[in-house]
């Protein structure tokens, strides 16, 4: 019974709660939650020990956020073919057990895991420099058809989550809708597929010039959504354009 109980509690994070003004942040923090990971009661939404298994940095390329050995800041791949992105951040591998946590809050509708993946995300050294060198955030764009489908824009409440001291710019940026899914294709096919996907909202097309820009991504593969959507940007006279991801593939 007191199993059975604790699984059926509320997440309060993801209640009327979480879309109120940050002084209510510290209320959030303060409610006993359960672990999405280790299912612990109570705890933070992602308790101490499992935060301290499953979240240790690990050496990444700055451009690509691939995993990179020896203590080189940049992939021969990337020094070979250099990414229209001026940085690139990933938090975490997608792996066990993140791979779950994000299915759970992008394709089941918890959106009470932006709270604590946006804290996640903000306690990274590297993520807060990209944030104070940019003039803005923009969470990748997904199109109106997945809006729809999924009832709410995972990206932006990621990004909302972070609290960043920058505006938040979720619709400078327009997506056209395709009919294969991004994951089916390799990266090849994906910077093909991409062609002529992302276009400036013709209200922010002046706006857009000169601009440091910040991108916001839940999970990364093989980075071409990123420089796609980075070089519609520079394209319209962006000054740079960095990459915040949550989640990178090994």
């Amino acid at each position: 019974m007191r199993r059975e109980y604790i699984d059926s509690m509320p997440d309060l994070h993801a209640t009327w709660l979480s879309r109120r003004s940050r002084p209510w942040n510290a209320v959030l923090d303060a409610l006993p939650s359960q672990c999405a990971i280790c299912r612990r009661w109570p705890a933070a939404r992602f308790c101490a020990d499992c935060l301290a298994r499953w979240s240790q940095p690990v050496p990444r390329c700055s451009l690509c956020a691939r995993h990179l050995e020896g203590g080189a800041a940049v992939c021969g791949a990337c020094l070979k073919q250099p990414p229209r992105l001026k940085h690139c951040i990933a938090v975490l591998d997608y792996a066990y057990p993140w791979q779950n946590v994000i299915a759970r809050y992008k394709f089941h509708g918890d959106t009470g895991l932006a709270h604590g993946l946006g804290r996640l995300m903000s306690s990274h050294p590297q993520v807060e420099q990209v944030l104070d060198g940019s003039d803005l955030l923009l969470p990748v764009p997904a199109s109106d058809q997945r809006l729809r489908e999924r009832g709410f824009d995972h990206t932006l409440l990621l990004a909302r989550a972070l609290h960043p001291p920058i505006p938040v710019w979720h619709r400078a940026v327009e997506r056209r809708h395709t009919l294969q899914s991004q994951h089916e294709l390799g990266r090849a096919q994906r910077l093909r597929h991409l062609q002529k996907v992302f276009a400036v909202a013709p209200d922010f097309s002046s706006r857009i010039r000169g601009r440091h820009i910040a991108l916001l991504d839940d999970v990364m593969t093989t980075g071409a959504t990123l420089d796609a959507l980075a070089g519609c940007l520079l394209q319209s006279g962006a000054a740079g354009v960095s990459a915040l991801v949550l989640c990178r593939t090994p």
